[in-house]
């Protein structure tokens, strides 16, 4: 195996001006110093990933073959005291076919800033499996033989207990080495980088970890930067940091499941109808007793998440400390199909973040099984004698266990449900609730109607943190208050998300950036690097980021517009709508859509952003590729 090292002072600004470049197939590992305009035009995150993937993957690559990155990339101010906590996983998606990019906190992406590194990327394919151990800037790959086989929090703690308990890992568990599409990499014992299916283009590859070890404890923590963090922290919303620290995401569900946010029966319900069973499952009341602490990932001011105590409940024995479920999953697996059991909840959750599924779309994906064994699309014999009816704790776990072992049908349903659709047939694409391949989040958009267009158009489909209505930050227009408004929304939501783009590309958290005061973000950026970036320039960054990610959509046969919405969620049928607060309410999205596209100078046919925008966010090479 090969060993890199790197020699020099670091500067002590929010970026190391490394990245790591790891070959797989040979073994060889090179160390990169991309310069100081890439950070500047791009910032962190998936905007550096974006490049590195347009850059660095042949068109048409195999998603998981070896021509595909894998990049794993901190946000810029991941590791510094301003707010900055998350990374992300890039890569072409073997889910949805091109732009694939997942999410992550924990302690992860501020430990490899801290060892000295802005990003790896992955290439090729080791012969058996192997994982990289970085210890500050010493790098090797080494035989991870005996950790294939193990749970995502199982390999964590035996890599802890071999490395010291300060070692931070980045992992997969056996859902990644199936290369199920819908299984994510996994930090923190159950922080996972879920959506895209990362986590089969991780274990395509043979890796099933990364280690990382830092000495550095903080990233450019000056006086200024710390006064600057705590006038910043008194200017936070604290009614709103208080919930969030107090309930985290669970202290919305009940609420969100009665009131139209959150869908029900797999997008064929009504709360108030078909659950009102909903105030169980209360984060309040119902799942935090369950709960032994509150955590934060790496310095964060919310520390929204906490941990249990070990399960008195022998049918759902989820250990000491287990994660408390966020929304997305107490929706998946309780609202989308009736279950009301908070331990069940916890314990599903739990295993998801040990085989390594997206619980989102795990979730749908049971959901969609039991609506196909209830039209008798599937049966008893395909379920290896499992009943799977709605509110049934034990069809809901028991099928979960069959997809984490790739069992019976359950081997079917661990690829999502666009996968299960085609290899099931025989009318099973009806209760496939997904766009583009991916199955959709627990926010219906016929309540905020921003959703459905990014749902729809994203380059990643069906993603709700990649749409947030910052009316602070300055530079976002107003949106209609009216929810049934549909025209109107176009400009606000082209700045919406090249808002989001910069947020996630910073490496701050969407709760955080709730809280704060978001007109101080330019500042942030340019404590820890000395730039003198404005607003506007930092908005720029967005919509490059924002060009660049389509375009790369584009390139690789994506076109977003000719995704299909199912219309239980835009409200075209009616079995979601016939009572309740959405009662009535059919989304028009054509306006949406044409007024999005039209904003961002994108084809309103194939959303290819035209040759002119493209050279006026400084992407005049993409141009040349995409309008040859």
């Amino acid at each position: 195996m090969t060993t890199a090292a790197s020699s020099g002072t670091l500067e002590e600004k929010g970026y190391n001006g490394k990245m790591l470049s790891v070959n797989l197939t040979t073994g060889e590992i090179t160390v990169e110093s991309p310069g100081d305009s890439l950070y500047r035009e791009y910032l962190g995150g998936y905007g550096i990933g974006a490049r590195m993937l347009w850059d660095r993957t042949p068109q048409g690559c195999d998603a998981l073959g070896p021509d595909n990155m894998l990049g794993m990339f901190p946000g810029l101010l991941t590791g510094t005291p301003l707010f900055g906590q998350r990374w992300q996983v890039v890569c072409k998606s073997p889910l949805t076919g091109a732009w694939g990019d997942a999410n992550c906190g924990g302690d992860f992406g501020g430990q490899l800033k801290l060892a000295g590194w802005d990003g790896i990327m992955f290439f090729g394919k080791a012969a058996n499996p192997v994982y990289l151990l970085i210890d500050n800037d010493k790098v090797e790959l080494r035989d991870a033989t005996d950790q294939w086989g193990t749970g995502a929090i199982e390999n964590e703690t035996m890599l802890k207990g071999r490395h010291g308990k300060k070692a931070s890992v980045a992992n997969i568990g056996p859902a990644g080495e199936t290369l199920s599409l819908i299984s994510g990499v996994c930090n923190d014992h159950g922080r996972l980088a879920a959506r895209s299916g990362v986590g089969a283009v991780m274990g395509s590859k043979n890796l099933k970890s990364v280690v990382v070890l830092a000495d550095r404890k903080i990233i450019s923590q000056t006086p200024e930067t710390i006064k600057m963090l705590r006038t910043n922290l008194d200017d936070f919303v604290k009614p709103l940091k208080d919930f969030f620290h107090t309930f985290g995401t669970t202290g919305i569900t009940a609420g969100s499941a009665l009131n139209g946010d959150s869908p029900v029966k797999n997008w064929g319900g009504v709360g108030i109808v078909d659950f009102p069973e909903a105030p169980a499952i209360d984060g309040g009341s119902q799942i935090n007793p369950k709960m032994e602490k509150s955590y934060g990932c790496w310095h964060c001011p919310m520390a929204c998440g906490a941990e249990s105590v070990e399960s008195t409940n022998e049918k759902y024995p989820y250990p000491h400390h287990t994660h408390r479920p966020e929304y997305e999953a107490m929706g998946a697996f309780g609202t989308m199909n009736l279950m009301a059991n908070p331990d069940a909840l916890i314990y599903a959750n739990h295993l998801c973040n040990e085989y390594g599924f997206d619980v989102i779309s795990a979730g749908g994906s049971i959901s969609m099984a039991i609506e196909c064994y209830q039209a008798g699309i599937i049966t008893k014999e395909d379920t290896d004698g499992l009943e799977l009816n709605w509110r049934s704790d034990d069809a809901v776990i028991g099928f979960l266990k069959q997809m984490g072992e790739r069992r019976a049908i359950g081997a079917v349903f661990a690829d999502g449900v666009k996968a299960a659709a085609e290899k099931i047939g025989r009318g099973a694409e009806a209760y496939a609730m997904h766009i583009g391949g991916q199955e959709l989040p627990m926010h219906d958009p016929k309540l905020q109607p921003e959703y459905h267009t990014t749902y729809k158009l994203d380059p990643t489909p069906a993603r709700h943190t990649q749409y947030e209505g910052n009316k602070r930050v300055g530079r976002v227009p107003e949106a209609p208050a009216d929810p049934r408004q549909y025209g109107g929304r176009g400009e606000h939501h082209k700045g919406a998300s090249e808002y989001m783009h910069v947020v996630n590309s910073g490496g701050m958290c969407q709760f955080v950036m709730m809280a704060a005061n978001t007109a101080n973000m330019p500042g942030w950026f340019n404590a820890v690097t000395g730039w003198d970036m404005s607003m506007d320039e930092m908005m720029a960054v967005g919509e490059r980021i924002a060009n660049l990610r389509m375009a790369y959509e584009v390139r690789e046969g994506g076109n977003p517009r000719r995704r299909h919405v199912p219309t239980r969620v835009t409200g075209e049928t009616t079995e979601a709508t016939h009572a309740g607060p959405l009662q009535g309410v059919r989304l028009d999205t054509e306006t949406l859509e044409t007024e999005f596209l039209a904003a961002c100078d994108w084809d309103t046919a194939t959303c290819k952003p035209s040759a002119a925008k493209l050279q006026a966010v400084g992407l005049g090479d993409v141009a040349q590729v995409l309008h040859a």
